[in-house]
């Protein structure tokens, strides 16, 4: 494990793999770095890959308040420790934070993102409103549990299986990441395409998405797509948003390597 500073003082920590080209993974939320592990493994022989944990995560500082311009900062921070630029892959919530670094002027020279979360309804940001609402009501009274289970309930898992994850052994590393769910939602404001910033984004961009998560994914895919100024899109059959990383490494790595 290797560390960073970012502009704040923060310490970035993130693993270093392979050689060749650099790419910077950006997970979701809820996640460490270890979720991307076996991603980076895959992509290591033809690229060096800095796989980090995000603020307030696994081996990551963390420094209040939390923005979503400090985190474009570590983003920042770590292209510079990738040699100066880099491109990015995005997971989730993540490709939204990726985006929101291109589009911030960062030298990113390609992105690529996974399905990001983006919703194209008109009750979008009422739903993300009342969710970031509720979350930071649990988050301030302490209730680390009952805000990461609102966020399993908000992304679509049935109660049932909610509550055996809260018995389950894991558990608790899940509540330590609770807070950090509040910065997902500040990442995804109010969750619809924002046209101005997408605009900015110049690098080229691959818009990843699969069969098996429902049928928005698709919809958003083609939105986000025809809104980049440099942008396609490409279907992995079959895949749902929990993705084999075996599936979307080849995709990965013919985007990469052009």
């Amino acid at each position: 494990m290797e560390k960073v500073r970012s502009a704040d003082g923060t310490e970035i920590a993130f693993d270093r793999l392979g050689d060749g080209p650099p790419v910077v993974l950006v997970s979701g939320a809820s996640c460490t770095r270890a979720v991307h592990a076996p991603l980076a493994g895959l992509l290591a022989a033809e690229f060096t890959v800095l796989n980090h944990d995000r603020r307030g995560r696994g081996g990551s500082g963390d420094t209040a308040p939390y923005t979503v311009e400090r985190e474009i900062e570590d983003l920042d921070a770590l292209i510079g420790a990738a040699g100066g630029s880099a491109a990015l892959f995005g997971n989730s919530s993540g490709a939204v934070l990726a985006l929101r670094a291109a589009a911030a002027g960062l030298p990113v020279t390609r992105l690529a993102l996974w399905e990001p979360p983006f919703m194209l309804d008109p009750d979008a940001p009422r739903r993300q409103w009342e969710y970031a609402s509720r979350l930071a009501e649990l988050l301030g009274a302490g209730r680390r549990g009952d805000a990461m289970a609102l966020f399993m309930a908000t992304v679509g898992l049935p109660g049932e299986m909610v509550e055996t994850m809260r018995r389950a052994p894991m558990w608790p590393e899940l509540e330590a990441l609770a807070h950090t769910l509040a910065y997902d939602a500040a990442v995804m404001g109010d969750g619809t395409l924002p046209p101005g910033l997408i605009s900015s984004v110049k690098a080229p961009v691959l818009v990843l998405h699969g069969t098996g998560t429902g049928s928005w994914t698709g919809e958003m895919a083609r939105a986000l797509t025809a809104a980049l100024p440099d942008a396609r899109s490409q279907v992995l059959e079959g895949q749902s948003h929990d993705v084999d990383w075996e599936v979307l490494a080849p995709a990965l790595r013919g985007f990469l390597m052009e």
